[in-house]
């Protein structure tokens, strides 16, 4: 279908993303190495709010569980693409 403005036609505008690009590959590596330094920066927290009671480690191991999730969420992705993943 095309537009028409005053007799002007213009094609409609479209977009393929290809999901087994190499740059949808390296954005998903690039996403995962971003989580990993956020879970491992999390995991560290755990040790620097230890001394402030039991309810900031819960938190921050609550935190650390969900980085690590998130983490673990997209070392899946890049192996059911048959990617290595990053060390």
């Amino acid at each position: 279908m095309a537009l028409s403005l005053s007799g002007l036609k213009i094609a409609p505008f479209t977009t393929e993303v290809f999901v087994n690009s190499p740059t949808a590959h390296a954005a998903l590596i690039g996403a995962f190495k971003r989580v990993q330094a956020d879970a491992t920066h999390k995991f560290g927290l755990i040790q620097t709010v230890a001394k402030k009671g039991p309810k900031a480690i819960q938190a921050a191991t609550d935190t650390a569980a969900k980085a690590a999730k998130r983490r673990d969420a997209y070392a899946k992705k890049l192996s059911d693409l048959g990617l290595a993943l990053p060390e």
